[in-house]
């Protein structure tokens, strides 16, 4: 074997690489191979020569310039974006830049103690046509967070903190003063502090110690924390809720269209606390129907520049985990003075509408006012009116003490309107809507909040009059701001279409079960996905196909650019009837009465960052609100781990198979070196995985019988034992 020369540089790549570095160092320098060669520290022709040929060939890709004969340089800002980096768990990443159709690989030594989310400054060294561009971070110009969550490692008199986060690729440092009363073993939040260039991990401070790892409440809290999202609120905002006056004064109903002697009701789940809408209906003369959507009146109390307005703000969203929830207000406003709550006088802003039973909305108005809510229904009680066209609610379903009865004005009011959402729903199917009615998990809590059950929760006719009745509104506002000329700064909820690689993806996995799609156009597309989501229902592929159908579409986010939204098939949407949830309807109805008074255009540049903001704090509060249920599976999986479950499989990857138990929705998985029988290979294209010696296949939408291996409350993961397959275990 002939000997290498040890000073020769190792490979073309890193040639570039090391010549680029010298000249990016050193931006506005010149120089020449000999200098190059010497700062290398090879001095063998051989290695001039590759130098020479090197920089002859970045002088024609025009990546560096040759500006007088045999002297080079590098301009300062060329090959530098900035990015937004997107780590995996395998410790590498890719930087997502404005300008570029592919992300820009980012390997892990070219981190540069950058984390996940992190706005950085890349430099391109390595720029592709057919393959990823290669990059490095050269400055972080924005950490996305500072806080993490992870479990502390204790030693004598330092310590790391292993942090839950998988997209984490180091430990933290630990000083002995700073582990505020933490002990070995405890799940901890950590401020990171810095990351020397000497240092092999980041330094790092406990700041709150959460117990631990695997009880309850410590995981719950770890969920919130390692998404920065707030628990309880201090002790100041508190404060300042409850000096608010929430009375219903005379002077304050005075400025607002009284509604109280009109036939209002909530109709609401039987657990909650907040009611932050309600119905009101009256038959006219002329036959029509005013139909009054009314919402509380949050905007009233959250007074802007307020410390309860900035936490408000800051939360954007109220969090609803299994057992418990975190309010973007407190108690004082969001179950007492903004809660629409029956036989009490609340002020609320609302959209009233008057309707013929061809749909025609003849007139509309919207508003503060002040109303009365006559009746306090769950949505099982308003199903039975419904189902029954009757006034009596048995004791099985009712949330009083009793039995008991409403008038037939009530009755006749919900009949009437359960009949128009019904033409309403119908109407906005036809119009290219698409209908999501994803089943969900929910669970039986005991004392202690352990899940001693699941079930599933699906929309019904009641879940649907409310919900048509709140799209109405939604639409209604959106439209009423954003049809005038001039045109006027408004939050919009805006949806785009879906991702065409994605449907060409699901119309692959759905033809698995005979099922197709059409793709054609808009309307073909949308009447297609509706068809296969309504074929689907209560067969084994219900819940894999929901969830895939789901994924295909863009995510809804707030904006003020209105784009329409897609999934409802409406050209102009907002969100107007939550705001003791969700800041974004707060927003909304300020800037309503703000129009409505006649002002001019509210900054479009400050609106358009506090919706980027609720869209941010909406996508942390969905991801804890999964975990949660994850969590809660798990959970539950824990004391079922001797018993056989029929599942259905929902994912096939390189390394294992995902499988969903059909009874529960729970979701674990099969780790391919566990499948001893054969040995097994993964085929992307067919979504299966295959036994090399029997040929035996599994395969995206096949049914399994497994068992629990192993119940991770920490991770949050299950692993499976695979039993075999439906026919061959029924079979034995």
């Amino acid at each position: 074997m002939k000997k290498q020369n040890k000073n020769k540089p190792k490979g073309q790549g890193n040639l570039t690489r090391s010549i680029i570095d010298i000249l990016r160092k050193n931006s506005g320098k010149t120089y020449n191979y000999k200098q190059i060669a010497s700062i290398l520290g090879v001095n063998d022709a051989s290695s001039r020569n590759q130098i020479i040929k090197k920089l002859a060939q970045l002088t024609a890709k025009k990546e560096i310039e040759e500006v007088e004969r045999g002297k080079f340089k590098i301009e300062g800002s060329k090959n530098y974006h900035t990015a937004v980096l997107d780590l995996t768990t395998k410790g590498y990443g890719y930087a997502i830049a404005d300008g570029f159709d592919d992300d820009i690989f980012i390997a892990n030594k070219d981190l540069k103690s950058a984390f996940d989310g992190d706005t950085v400054e890349i430099y391109i060294y390595n720029r592709r046509r057919n393959k990823k561009s290669e990059g490095e971070v050269v400055n972080i110009t924005k950490r996305k967070r500072t806080e993490f969550v992870g479990t502390l490692q204790k030693k004598k008199d330092f310590g790391f903190v292993v942090v839950d986060d998988k997209s984490m690729y180091t430990d933290f440092f630990v000083s002995a003063n700073k582990m505020n009363g933490a002990e070995d073993g405890d799940k901890v939040v950590i401020q990171f502090e810095e990351w020397p260039d000497k240092a092999d991990s980041p330094f790092a401070t406990i700041t709150r110690v959460l117990g631990t790892p695997g009880e309850h409440n410590t995981e719950i809290h770890s969920i919130l924390a390692q998404y920065g999202l707030p628990h309880d609120f201090p002790e100041e905002v508190e404060e300042y809720a409850n000096k608010i006056d929430t009375s219903i004064n005379e002077d304050e109903i005075a400025k607002r269209r009284d509604m109280r002697d009109i036939l209002t009701f909530t109709i609401d789940p039987k657990d909650a606390k907040d009611f932050d809408d309600a119905l009101s209906f009256r038959k006219l003369e002329n036959g029509n129907y005013e139909i009054g959507i009314h919402i509380a009146d949050v905007s009233h109390y959250l007074q802007p520049g307020t410390i309860l307005d900035d936490e408000a703000y800051e939360r954007a969203t109220s969090v609803y985990l299994v057992d418990r929830v975190v309010p973007m207000l407190p108690e004082i406003l969001s179950n007492n003075a903004c809660s629409l709550r029956p036989n009490e006088e609340k002020f609320t802003f609302s959209a009233v509408f008057e309707i013929n039973d061809k749909l025609d909305v003849k007139d509309q108005w919207f508003g503060r006012t002040v109303t009365y809510s006559d009746e306090r229904f769950a949505y099982e009680e308003a199903q039975h009116i419904i189902e029954t066209n009757a006034g009596s609610i048995p004791k099985d379903i009712s949330i009083r003490e009793d039995a008991y009865s409403v008038s037939g004005e009530v009755v006749d009011a919900i009949s009437t309107l359960d009949r128009l959402a019904k033409k309403m729903r119908s109407r906005r199917m036809r119009n290219g809507a698409i209908s999501f009615d994803k089943v969900e998990v929910k669970f039986n809590l005991n004392e202690e909040n352990e899940p001693v059950g699941v079930f599933f929760k699906t929309a019904k006719d009641a879940n649907k009059l409310i919900e048509e009745f709140m799209l109405l509104a939604n639409r209604k506002v959106a439209e009423f701001v954003g049809k005038q000329k001039p045109k006027k700064t408004f939050v919009y909820r805006c949806h785009d279409e879906p991702n065409e690689d994605k449907l060409a993806s699901l119309q692959s996995i759905v033809g698995r079960f005979g099922h197709k799609l059409n793709l054609t156009d808009r309307n073909s597309t949308t009447s297609s996905l509706n068809k296969l989501l309504e074929d689907v229902q209560g067969k084994k592929e219900q819940n894999m196909v929901d969830t895939l159908a789901i994924r295909t579409m863009s995510k809804a986010y707030y904006g003020t650019d209105n784009i329409g939204h897609y999934g409802l098939a409406f050209d102009h949407y907002t969100h107007f009837t939550s705001p003791i949830r969700r800041y974004p309807d707060v927003m909304v109805h300020r800037l309503l009465q703000h129009y409505l008074d006649g002002h001019k255009s509210a900054s479009e540049e400050e609106y358009e960052d506090k919706c980027n903001h609720s869209s941010d704090r909406e996508y942390l509060a969905t991801s804890a609100e999964r975990d949660s249920i994850k969590f809660m599976q798990v959970k539950f999986m824990m004391d079922h781990q001797d018993e056989e479950f029929l599942g259905v499989i929902s994912g096939v990857t390189d390394w294992g198979i995902f499988v969903e138990i059909v009874e529960n929705k729970c979701e674990g998985m099969i780790r391919l070196r566990d499948m001893n029988d054969d040995h097994y290979e993964y085929d992307a294209d067919e979504f299966a995985v295959t036994g090399k010696r029997t040929g035996k296949t599994f395969t995206l939408g096949d049914e399994v019988y497994v068992k629990v291996k192993n119940a991770d409350l920490v991770k949050r993961h299950l692993d499976f034992t695979l039993l075999g397959s439906r026919a061959d275990v029924e079979a034995n």
